[in-house]
């Protein structure tokens, strides 16, 4: 029994170091939102900026109520790819 116990003591930290560098070693980086529209919000010390919004719409509704203006994004750029649609021609799959 104390030779398992050892045996497990010492390979436990290096399974541990194992799973520690695979989950570092795996990460993706961070993609910044590419968004048309920018809300800018104004609270008398300078504001903050939202560039979160893929439509006029959804700028209007956070804004509703709240105040702020619209701005373009300046850094949007449109993607590539075209968007998949959920629907095609009648085919709900």
């Amino acid at each position: 029994m104390l030779i398992v116990c050892e045996a497990t003591m010492k390979f436990l930290p290096f399974v541990l170091s194992v799973i520690s560098t695979t989950t570092v070693l795996n990460t993706t980086p961070a993609k910044a939102q590419n968004y048309p529209w920018c809300a800018q919000y104004s609270d008398g010390s300078g504001g903050t900026m939202n560039c979160g919004f893929a439509t006029f719409q959804q700028y209007l509704a956070d804004v509703s109520g709240v105040g702020g203006f619209c701005t373009q994004n300046s850094t949007y750029q449109p993607s590539a790819e075209p968007s998949a649609s959920r629907f095609r021609r009648g085919y709900p799959y």
